[in-house]
């Protein structure tokens, strides 16, 4: 099951640099010129789980795997791009297919990189990309319903339903806010979600500092810590120039004391990992046994046999029932033999739905 989300930018403001910190690697080039970045790179990155490592402490399984989640590194935006301008056309099309959009913005003054705006203002960049997205949705989406409407008019019922989503997502466009503030008839989200548009996918703000910023912000990560807020939005206070330093330490230790010299508790790329998983609306459950400790992905509300056809489409498809405990009572236990003899060990059938943090044994039968 894969869930990604997609760098995004305009030119210049050091998305690459943090996709190269993300993944570890060097796969994107990192560049002081518009578009270095012009196929999207892809990396998958583990979500950092404390309650795997201590589960897999508890039961001592050979292993430990963290559940994943993919970044997409997508070309650099400028103004004009809905109209093509630029790498615009590729821009939109690569971000179409992406689940959510984190999105970098350029919070440092001075350095040796030229902003394509020639000044710094992030509200205003976040404006420029919100606004290119938003033309987009918007042509696009005012000629898929004006052939809904002359199909309506020929009595197309599908047609006339697929009009009531459309209306509510056009207001807000013509009214110059993105897609994803409509008001969506109830019981019609997956319809909607179904348009792909661009701006009805959930954002994630991130504020590039610079080093000296990176543990308390500035002036510019904190007008865009406002804006996230009015927005229901998540924010994220980074320095891609650390983070890329800190992607170069393999030993624990030595990144722990790189870490607290600068006054940070822990890498800006692990809250990032964490924000884009929260904002994808996905959960992890955790199975472990004599081979290995693993945190399974899965949306929130989720069902105990779809969650099991996760592990394994048999599981699904043979699903007796799913024996769960929280992970607070498996730690508080000691483990699963512990949580069954405090009756914490609870016996779920096809109707439960997996809570975070559940530590799952599937009995099925095929």
């Amino acid at each position: 099951m894969g869930f990604n989300c997609g760098i995004v930018g305009l030119p210049n403001v050091g998305k690459s640099t943090l996709f190269n910190a993300l993944t570890a690697t060097q796969a994107a080039e990192a560049s002081n010129y518009p578009f270095c970045t012009i196929e999207p790179n892809v990396g998958r990155v583990a979500v950092p789980h404390s309650r795997l490592y201590e589960i897999h402490r508890i039961t001592k399984s050979p292993k430990a795997i963290a559940a994943q989640i993919e970044f997409v590194d997508i070309a650099g935006l400028v103004r004009g791009a809905s109209k093509g301008e630029g790498l615009g056309n590729q821009f939109l099309g690569h971000i179409r297919e992406v689940d959510a959009i984190a999105h970098v913005l350029r919070c440092f003054e001075g350095g040796d990189v030229s902003h394509v705006e020639d000044t710094v203002d992030p509200i205003r960049d976040a404006e420029t990309v919100e606004t290119e997205l938003m033309i987009a949705d918007l042509e696009s989406l005012e000629r898929r319903a004006e052939a809904a409407a002359k199909r309506v008019t020929g009595g197309d019922k599908e047609a006339k339903a697929l009009l009531q989503v459309m209306e509510p997502a056009l207001a807000a466009l013509r009214a110059g806010r993105p897609a994803r503030t409509a008001e969506i008839p109830e019981g019609r989200e997956d319809e909607f979600r179904q348009l792909q548009l661009l701006t009805a996918k959930p954002v994630m703000y991130i504020a590039n500092v610079d080093e000296a910023s990176a543990a308390t912000g500035n002036a510019h990560s904190d007008r865009l810590k406002e804006k996230a807020k009015a927005e229901g939005a998540q924010c994220v206070v980074i320095s891609a120039a650390i983070e890329a330093e800190i992607a170069q330490l393999t030993d624990p230790d030595e990144k722990r004391a790189f870490l607290e010299s600068l006054g940070l508790e822990e890498a800006g790329l692990d809250r990032i990992k964490r924000a884009g998983y929260a904002l994808l609306g996905l959960i992890t459950f955790f199975t472990t046994g004599p081979k290995e400790t693993r945190a399974w992905t899965i949306p929130a509300g989720t069902k105990a046999p779809e969650a099991a056809g996760v592990i394994h489409t048999d599981f699904q498809r043979g699903f007796i029932k799913a024996e769960t405990v929280s992970y607070e009572d498996f730690i508080a236990c000691g483990g699963e033999q512990g949580a069954r003899d405090a009756g914490k060990m609870r016996q779920e059938g096809k109707d439960y739905v997996v809570q975070d943090g559940d530590v799952i044994l599937v009995r099925f039968n095929v």
